[in-house]
């Protein structure tokens, strides 16, 4: 069992997971727009990686830390974004090896953002639930920016997620020039709380491995 610690700082809210054994890197969670780093997918995510040796800190996206409850009020997105700047050097200052950033839903969605706009934040992203496109508006896709990606990533998609479907989440993972990973939980919706869902193949994808 890994161990965990209150993180509290002038710049970054949240929880850090030491890696059991040796450490092979760090990687930062953040939550979706409705939910907060105590979100059920971000803390299974935090310890399946902790137990692969992975460092992990899950943070509170700074529109959390503004108001407890509800979704990020319009023109947050680019302090967000700043926000996880300031946890991946946390993260940075505390664990060696390869950097890794993503999230659930928005926070993953603000990590692709992040990386397209600095290649050098992190060496892969994990993308739990990417919103694709809001429900029943396919049209309204949030892919333009994944061409610029220049890093690995490993996206986590249920079966019955609103947000997308499979065709149409492999048809965006093509955009992305770096290797990209579609991992598909089967029954599991946005949430990703039904359906069999085993950290194993998703930590060995963002390794590279």
């Amino acid at each position: 069992m890994d161990t965990v610690a209150t993180v509290d700082t002038a710049d970054v809210r949240g929880f850090w997971h030491e890696p059991v054994g040796i450490a092979r890197g760090g990687l930062l969670l953040a939550h979706g727009a409705g939910s907060n780093c105590d979100s059920p997918v971000l803390v299974a995510a935090a310890r399946a990686f902790a137990a692969a040796g992975v460092a992990v800190l899950r943070i509170d996206l700074p529109f959390r830390r503004k108001r407890p409850s509800g979704p990020p009020p319009r023109g947050s997105a680019a302090a967000d974004r700043h926000g996880l700047r300031r946890a991946v050097a946390l993260l940075r200052d505390r664990a060696a090896g390869p950097t890794l950033l993503g999230g659930h839903s928005y926070g993953g969605r603000q990590a692709t953002l992040l990386a397209a706009e600095d290649p050098s934040i992190a060496e892969a992203l994990l993308l739990l639930s990417y919103p694709l496109h809001p429900p029943k508006r396919p049209e309204q896709l949030r892919t333009e920016h994944f061409p610029r990606l220049a890093v690995r990533a490993v996206f986590v998609h249920g079966s019955a997620d609103p947000f997308g479907t499979r065709d149409e989440l492999a048809r965006a993972a093509a955009l992305v020039p770096t290797p990209a990973v579609l991992i598909e939980i089967a029954g599991a919706g946005h949430d990703l709380k039904r359906g069999r869902f085993e950290f194993a193949p998703v930590v060995a994808a963002l390794l590279g491995e």
